[in-house]
């Protein structure tokens, strides 16, 4: 088959379009041909390589798919060859405690497709039966495609983390980001006024058609002042983080009394400064956020399958432009999700 893969860590240049070996169905996996594959910012960091993480080289990236079934494994009962699916990006042991408490995101074993595993980059990739779920039929590959781990992330953070009120003001930092514009329509979705960031002039209009309520260039001002001129001096009630050291201040700096920082990412940076007399003197809560829990792609599924949320998608690009895909990722010239598709 053809794939991307990663023979060795590096910039864009090393990703390889390829011939690679099919993978081969095990008794509990299903093997589904893949019709579109979106990027995330895992995919840059995957390629890039992890400090103290040894991925295994070469190494197939790729975590949000949609595709169809092609092979299953002899102890498949819940799947058919032909059916139209989206794969959960994440990968849990389903036998622990926090699995079958529901929380399979706190597995210790949890990993995410395209990081310890082969991912969607190619023409079919290998997943646990219990990572398929039905494609709503409303969508296209490509839409269904770009859904998956952005809006499970921004709604755990959001719902799950931060449990968000109707009449709360949130902030929302990087619009043009897969979280970004998944987690400006929850936010909107449950009643609160969204305030979001942008660094191009050119995506204001897009930020305000997905749900925004107020947008804010962080190349003209100083966020935290802006949002304390717009909020009279209170602040917002959450901050959606996923920056990381090149925002931090000015996202602590933009809480009201009580407020929560949500925090997903860091891609600018993890060493961050915090005041501890900030955090106890205003009441304030920051919290860590990792992927969600998989009946909350659920939940997600349906309202998407409902038009309530909607996919953004960037671009698409035929799978061997997949470097390509990366740099504009890299230089932030994106707004939502970029997809590939074999």
């Amino acid at each position: 088959m053809k794939a991307v893969i990663i023979p060795h860590h590096g910039g864009p240049d090393v990703l390889e379009y390829t011939e690679f070996p099919e993978p081969t169905v095990q008794p509990n996996d299903v093997i589904v041909k893949v019709r579109a594959c979106a990027l995330n910012h895992l995919d840059l960091l995957v390629r890039r390589g992890l400090p103290g993480v040894p991925l295994p080289l070469p190494h197939i990236p790729g975590s949000d798919v949609a595709g169809e079934v092609v092979r299953v494994g002899n102890h498949v009962r819940s799947v058919k060859v032909g059916e139209r699916v989206v794969v959960a990006p994440g990968l849990s042991c389903g036998l622990c405690q926090q699995c079958r408490a529901g929380d399979d995101n706190h597995c210790r074993r949890y990993t995410i497709l395209g990081f310890l595993f082969d991912g969607g980059c190619a023409q079919y990739v290998r997943v646990p039966e219990t990572n398929v779920l039905p494609m709503p039929e409303t969508l296209t590959y490509e839409e269904a495609a770009a859904v998956p781990l952005v809006f499970l992330t921004a709604w755990h953070m959001l719902i799950a983390r931060a449990h968000l009120q109707a009449g709360e003001d949130v902030l929302v930092l990087g619009a043009g980001s897969g979280v970004g514009s998944a987690a400006i329509q929850v936010a909107r979705l449950a009643g609160a006024r969204v305030f979001a960031t942008i660094g191009k002039e050119d995506k204001r209009q897009k930020a305000l058609e997905i749900g925004a309520d107020v947008v804010i260039n962080h190349s003209d001002v100083d966020v935290s002042e802006e949002i304390r001129r717009l909020t009279e001096r209170r602040g917002v009630d959450i901050v959606v983080e996923h920056v990381g050291e090149a925002t931090w201040q000015q996202s602590i700096s933009s809480l009201a009394v009580g407020g929560r920082l949500v925090t997903c990412g860091a891609t600018t940076g993890h060493d961050v400064k915090l005041d501890l007399r900030t955090l106890f003197s205003r009441n304030i809560c920051v919290l860590g956020s990792y992927m969600g829990r998989r009946s909350e792609l659920d939940t997600i599924l349906k309202l998407v399958a409902e038009r309530k949320l909607h996919p953004v998608i960037d671009s698409v690009m035929p799978l061997s432009h997949c470097a390509r895909a990366h740099l504009r990722m890299e230089h932030r010239d994106h707004f939502g999700k970029i997809v590939l598709v074999p």
